[in-house]
């Protein structure tokens, strides 16, 4: 099952020069970039350590691009507020993390941003399916969250593709995050995905942005 919206670039931050975060922006999107990734990261949920809100405020007037916020911090709700004031258009949660889930992502929805879930792995996509009309996104993650560079699992396609058929005829973006390459985008949109993000096959391309973006793109 091929991709059936069009097929967007999300750029992962993650990856960028963080002294220089709002002109990696601007760069990236000049480049082509049709949304950027916000990989914000707590230290307990997953091993890492990367940013906030303000750092997310600071950065928004960079670029007119789509904001996408994927949280992978341990108690979300508390903070959802203050990442929609910072100017984020939508805003992803781990499954993982939300014991009520549909009341989390109704938040995030009153809060005018679009909501999204992501699902480590190791989680089936059965836990998601009694709120897809809360959804707008849903995040396959093709690596075990918290860090960026990391291999893609080869195993999660079948995954890919069983959620492509869960959403299909809804107005849901399929987003596949984790070890994202001009190699592996070619199979995650076969498979059924139309958001694919990638970070080091980017801000770590020797070609430049514009290049690295349009062959992922394919």
């Amino acid at each position: 099952m091929a991709a059936s919206k069009p097929v967007i670039i999300a750029p992962s931050v993650l990856a960028s020069n963080f002294a220089a975060l709002g002109q990696e922006i601007a760069d990236v999107r000049r480049a082509g970039a049709d949304w950027i990734h916000l990989d914000v990261m707590d230290g307990q949920f997953v091993p890492n350590l990367t940013f906030g809100a303000p750092i997310i405020q600071a950065v928004r007037s960079s670029c007119d691009a789509y904001f996408d916020a994927h949280l992978m911090i341990e108690t979300p709700d508390a903070l959802l507020a203050d990442f929609a004031k910072a100017g984020v258009e939508g805003i992803t949660v781990h499954v993982e993390a939300c014991p009520h889930l549909d009341r989390t992502l109704s938040y995030i929805r009153e809060l005018g941003c679009k909501a999204g879930v992501a699902l480590n792995p190791a989680t089936p996509l059965g836990t998601i399916q009694h709120c897809l009309d809360r959804l707008d996104l849903v995040l396959v993650m093709t690596v075990n969250p918290g860090f960026g560079g990391q291999r893609f699992i080869d195993a999660m396609l079948p995954k890919i593709q069983q959620a492509a058929t869960m959403i299909e005829g809804r107005d849901i973006q399929l987003q596949v995050d984790g070890g994202i390459t001009a190699e592996t985008a070619p199979k995650v949109i076969a498979a059924g995905a139309n958001n694919l993000v990638a970070g080091s096959a980017i801000f770590g391309a020797s070609q430049g942005y514009a290049q690295a973006i349009n062959a992922i793109r394919g």
